[in-house]
C-alpha cells in the first residue's frame, strides 16, 4: 500500500510516495485483536454459563493483584496495571497475562546463550585498576555498567563526535566505501530516500565484491517506511536482511519490545551509533518538524567489539539460521593514543537484561555530578525514581539542564513531556525547548568528565521496553566536542519560565490521565 506525502526541501514543496502499512502488518494486527477478543470472550462466556466459574475468575483477579504488588517491578509500572485489573472485570487480568511481561521461548534462550559466548575474551582488569587509581567514583560507575550490561571497559579507542545527522552521514559513506570484510547494520527506522539509497548503493557494490553485508531493521519501526517483504528485496542484492521481532499476530510482547538500536559496524574496527535513523529527516534532506537536531559518535579500536557482539546477538535471535560467531568478527584492532575510557553497552527488557542499564547509567551520572548535568531527549516521560534523582541533583546545587523539542513529532507526547515541567523546575532544574524544531539527540554530559551518547530517551519506551544501546565515556576527547555543541544548542533554545507553564484545565486533565497510563504505552 502506498500514500503520497508532502515535504519541504529548501523551502520548496515536494511530493513523495511512501509505503503505508503493508497488508501483512494489517493481518498481524487483526489476528492479534481477534486472538485477544476470543480469549477474553471465552472467559466471559464461562463466567456466564458455567456454575461457580466466576469464583475462579474472581480468585484469579485477586492473585493478579497480589502478584503485581509483590513483584520487583517499578511502582510506576505497577499502578496502571493494578488499575486495569481492578477496574476492568475479567478482561483486565486477561490482558495482564497476555501483555505484562516478555516471554522468551526455549529456542530463543538457547540461541541467546550461544550468541553471548563470543569467541573472544577481553581482560579489562588493568584498565579498571588504572581508572580506580585515577577516580574511584568513575571506576564504580564503570564496574556497575560492565556487570549489569555484560560488557567491558576499553582504552585506546578513538572517538569522533557528530553534532548533526548530515555530518555523520558523510563520514558513514567514507567508511562504508573502505569496507573489506563485513558491514553490519541495525536500525529502528530505514526509509527509502536520499540517506538510505546512498548507503544501499554502496552495500550492493560491496556485496557483489564478496563483502558480507547484514541488515537488521525493526519490523514495527519500518511498518510505514518499507515494503513488508523488504528483506527479500535486499536478498536479491546478496544482502542478508531480516526484520527484528517480525509481527506474526501473537498476543504477547511483540508490540512492546522493539529494537530501538542504531548500530553500524564495519570490519569489526569501526562502529557508529547515536540517535540517527536511516531516513531523510535525520539529515535534514526533508523538513517535517522544523530543523532536526541529532547527534552520533564514531568509535575506532577494540571497543567496537562490543558493538559487533550486540549486532550478532540481535541478528541471531531473528534470522532463520543462527549465524556463527567467529574470530573474524573480532579482529585485532589498532590502539590509538586517545585519552579516556569507553564502554559500549546494550540495554533491553527483562529477562534478557535483569536490570535497567540505561537508567542506571543516567542515575549514576546524576548522583556523581558536582557542577552540572546537561541532557537532551526528544521526550521527557520518566518514573518517580529517575525524577527524584534529577531533583536531588538540582537541590544539591548541580546545574541540571534538560533540552527537549519545541516543535513536537507527536503533540500528545509533548503534553506528557510538559507535564513534568512544574515538578522539575520547582526543584531548580532548567528546562529548555529547542526552538528551531525537533531535537532527537540522546546526549548526557556531566562535569566535563562523564558522557553517554546513544539511543536512550528519557521515556518509558527506552528505559523499560525497548532494546537500546549507548556509549559511556570518561575523560574522552569527544566530551569536549559534545559540550561545545550543547552550549550552541542551549543558545538556540527557549528557557521555560513559570509563566510559560500555565495551561488550561482541559490540558491539565489530559496530562494527568496520560501520565497515569504512560508506563504501559
Amino acid at each position: 500500500m502506498r500514500k503520497t506525502l508532502q515535504y519541504y526541501v529548501n523551502d520548496e514543496r515536494v511530493e513523495k510516495e511512501v509505503n503505508y502499512i503493508p497488508v501483512r502488518y494489517i493481518l498481524a494486527i487483526a489476528i492479534t485483536v481477534l486472538e485477544v477478543a476470543a480469549i477474553i470472550g471465552i472467559v466471559f462466556a464461562l463466567c456466564r454459563w458455567v456454575p461457580y466459574f466466576y469464583l475462579a475468575a474472581w480468585a484469579t483477579e485477586i492473585a493478579c493483584v497480589v502478584r503485581i504488588i509483590a513483584s520487583d517491578d517499578n511502582p510506576d509500572y505497577k499502578v496502571p496495571w493494578l488499575l486495569l485489573v481492578l477496574i476492568v472485570p475479567v478482561a483486565g487480568f486477561m490482558l495482564y497475562f497476555l501483555f505484562y511481561s516478555r516471554k522468551l521461548q526455549k529456542k530463543y534462550i538457547r540461541r541467546l546463550k550461544a550468541l553471548k559466548d563470543a569467541p573472544f575474551t577481553t581482560d579489562d582488569r588493568e584498565a579498571m585498576e588504572r581508572l580506580t587509581a585515577e577516580d574511584p567514583t568513575a571506576a564504580s560507575q564503570a564496574r556497575l555498567l560492565c556487570r549489569i550490561a555484560e560488557t567491558h571497559l576499553y582504552t585506546g579507542t578513538k572517538q569522533t563526535y557528530f553534532p548533526l545527522g548530515e555530518v555523520m552521514h558523510a563520514a558513514m559513506l567514507e567508511d562504508l566505501r573502505r569496507a573489506q570484510h563485513f558491514i553490519y547494520m541495525e536500525y529502528f527506522i530505514i526509509e527509502e530516500g536520499r540517506f538510505w539509497n546512498s548507503i544501499l548503493d554502496i552495500l550492493k557494490e560491496k556485496a557483489a565484491h564478496g563483502v558480507k553485508v547484514r541488515v537488521l531493521y525493526d519490523d514495527i519501526g519500518c511498518m510505514t517506511t518499507l515494503p513488508g517483504d523488504y528483506a527479500k528485496s535486499l536478498a536479491a542484492f546478496g544482502i542478508q536482511a531480516t526484520p527484528f521481532s517480525r509481527m506474526r499476530g501473537n498476543a504477547d510482547s511483540e508490540f512492546n519490545n522493539r529494537s530501538h538500536r542504531k548500530i553500524l559496524v564495519i570490519d569489526g574496527t569501526v562502529g557508529y551509533t547515536g540517535g540517527v535513523n536511516l531516513a531523510d529527516e535525520y539529515i535534514n534532506a526533508v523538513v517535517k518538524f522544523g530543523h532536526w537536531k541529532d547527534t552520533g559518535i564514531r568509535l575506532e579500536g577494540e571497543a567496537v567489539r562490543e558493538m559487533t557482539k550486540l549486532f550478532l546477538i540481535d541478528f541471531g535471535l531473528n534470522f532463520r539460521k543462527l549465524p556463527q560467531s567467529c574470530v573474524e568478527h573480532y579482529p585485532p584492532a589498532e590502539r590509538f593514543d586517545a585519552p579516556g575510557y569507553v564502554i559500549p553497552f546494550g540495554d533491553g527488557p527483562h529477562p534478557i537484561y535483569d536490570r535497567r542499564v540505561g537508567k542506571s547509567v543516567i542515575r549514576g551520572m546524576l548522583d556523581s555530578a558536582t557542577r552540572y548535568m546537561w541532557m537532551t531527549s526528544p521526550y521527557l516521560i520518566i518514573d518517580n525514581a529517575l525524577c527524584q534523582s534529577i531533583e536531588h541533583a538540582a537541590l544539591r546545587g548541580v546545574d541540571v539542564r534538560i533540552i527537549v523539542p519545541h516543535v513536537p513529532d507527536k503533540k500528545l507526547i509533548l503534553e506528557m513531556t510538559r507535564s513534568f515541567y512544574k515538578r522539575l523546575t520547582e526543584a531548580g532544574v532548567k528546562i529548555y525547548e529547542y526552538e528551531p524544531g525537533f531535537i532527537h539527540a540522546k546526549s548526557y554530559l556531566a562535569d566535563d568528565a562523564y558522557a553517554m551518547i546513544g539511543t536512550i530517551n528519557l521515556d518509558y519506551r527506552s528505559l523499560v521496553h525497548h532494546f537500546e544501546n549507548g556509549v559511556w565515556m570518561y575523560r574522552c576527547d569527544a566530551i569536549r566536542d559534545l559540550k561545545a555543541d550543547l552550549e550552541e544548542t542551549l543558545a538556540k533554545s527557549i528557557l521555560i519560565t513559570r509563566e510559560q507553564q500555565k495551561t488550561s484545565l482541559l490540558k491539565s486533565a489530559i496530562r494527568a490521565v496520560v501520565r497515569t497510563v504512560a508506563p504501559m504505552l
